[in-house]
């Protein structure tokens, strides 16, 4: 059987449509509190995705009280879908939030912060592997901005499900999670 990208985007994105707005407000409360276990409290700078409702994404809003909660910058990206690029703003109290044309939430401006400056990302997927591979949706916005950052910045994929053995077809500049959080189960990458 195929394990490819093509193949594990279809299946994930079926799974996750069959999920209540019930169930995922308590699957990403789950996951969101399985955070507070891993060593990132000590950081500073932390990137978060605003979620994507219409995909049913993991709602990010428990992570955003957290950090908010201690004291964090926070920082949310706008995506440029020419130069597939993303740009890094720091969300603040006069942030405007506006839904991109892919119902992306996005700042509609702000105070913009350098890549290399993050530490911990919090990366949307719909699949990742035991290896710390992961499926986004194939624009390749993530793995640009992940190889602007620095090497140590930490990557934490978020997911709804569980890992598969193995994804087929990954590519080099496909950039690697440190850890992957879901419901069930913290996975720790080397």
């Amino acid at each position: 059987m195929e394990n490819n990208k093509k193949v594990l985007r279809k299946k994930y994105k079926n799974l996750r449509q069959k999920l209540s707005i019930t169930e995922i407000e308590e699957l990403s409360l789950t996951v969101a509190n399985k955070l507070l276990t891993l060593p990132i409290w000590q950081k500073t700078y932390f990137h978060i995705f605003l979620p994507i409702t219409e995909h049913k994404e993991v709602d990010t809003e428990f992570i955003l009280h957290m950090l908010s909660g201690k004291d964090k910058e926070i920082i949310i990206s706008k995506s440029d879908f020419e130069t597939r690029k993303m740009m890094h703003y720091l969300l603040t109290d006069n942030t405007k939030i506006k839904k991109n044309e892919y119902n992306i939430p996005e700042p509609v401006d702000g105070i913009e912060v350098p890549s290399n400056k993050i530490e911990v990302v919090f990366v949307p997927l719909l699949a990742f592997d035991k290896k710390g591979h992961r499926v986004g949706y194939g624009k390749g916005f993530y793995d640009k901005f992940l190889s602007e950052c620095k090497p140590e910045t930490i990557k934490i994929g978020l997911s709804f499900f569980d890992a598969e053995e193995l994804i087929d077809d990954v590519h080099e500049g496909d950039m690697k999670l440190d850890y992957c959080i879901t419901p069930k189960n913290n996975y720790k990458f080397k």
